[in-house]
């Protein structure tokens, strides 16, 4: 069997792997990591460089292009908060990126504001980013080992 087949895993396994990738990655960049017991505040675990401030982490992943979000309830532009992205593609080792929650202070095309929630709408007010080749470029500022290194 070859690695990296990523289509094999269901989207629970996904998750679970994409996490302790991400965890384990911080870890080797020399920062403590703190796991939670519940995830019920969309932070999947906090870290920090001994002797600096906490972070805190949510963790999302995806299998190819497409669109991910956090729910504005859990997930606010503030320093401090990140959100580490995962993309495996089949074959190919998994893109990490770790994006400060402060880059949707000022949405753009690629990290978006959706103001859900007039009456008759089901989705509540997130935030998002749209992933696509186009916008690739967009995130590798963000690649984890630029961002990790400068924690």
């Amino acid at each position: 069997m070859s690695r990296y087949q990523w289509h094999r895993l269901n989207s629970n396994q996904v998750g679970a792997y994409f996490e302790y990738f991400i965890k384990m990655e911080f870890a080797m960049y020399g920062l403590e990591v703190y796991t939670t017991e519940v995830d019920d505040r969309g932070i999947d675990f906090v870290a920090r460089r001994p002797g600096f401030p906490f972070v805190e982490i949510q963790a999302k992943c995806l299998r190819d292009f497409g669109y991910v979000f956090m729910p504005k309830t859990y997930f606010q532009p503030r320093a401090g908060l990140y959100l580490a992205l995962g993309l495996l593609f089949d074959g190919k080792e998994p893109l990490s990126f770790l994006v400060p929650a402060t880059v949707w202070s000022s949405p753009d095309s690629t990290f978006v504001e959706r103001n859900y929630g007039a009456p008759g709408q089901v989705s509540k007010p997130e935030w998002g980013i749209n992933l696509s080749r186009k916008n690739l470029p967009h995130l590798q500022q963000f690649n984890i080992a630029n961002v990790l290194s400068s924690l």
